[in-house]
């Protein structure tokens, strides 16, 4: 029992330690990256860098651009909404005191015959 221990983990051992030694060719190293970007750098030329440059700061400028456009029209929507509610507002059943948060005032009764009401639940 133990020879068969001591063999699975020398076999093991030996696998582990002969894969550690070869260099997987998937992996690049810190150098490789340099190279590689030293090349691409040597092959576009300098009028195309700035040319790449320029195209995106041009893009950027319309989309800021586009931006400004459709935050002023929410501003614009925004302001016309804000305008109907003070509109409304502006209504006795919302300015008045005496409509308790109804759409008609409530009838003024007599002590013995006021009913509760349901949306405001007062008796009135």
């Amino acid at each position: 029992m133990h020879k068969v221990v001591y063999l699975f983990l020398l076999f093991l051992s030996l696998s582990v330690m002969a894969q550690a030694q070869t260099k997987n060719k998937s992996q690049t190293t810190k150098g490789d990256i340099y190279n590689y970007r030293s090349e691409y750098n040597a092959k576009t030329s300098k009028k195309d860098q700035r040319k790449a440059k320029k195209a995106y700061k041009n893009s950027y400028a319309r989309q800021f651009d586009v931006k400004i456009e459709e935050y002023e029209d929410r501003m614009q929507a925004n302001a016309k909404k804000y305008k109907k509610l003070a509109q409304e507002a502006e209504k006795p059943q919302y300015s008045d005191p005496t409509y308790f948060g109804h759409k008609n005032k409530p009838k003024k009764r007599k002590p013995g015959k006021k009913k509760f009401c349901k949306e405001c639940q007062i008796v009135h």
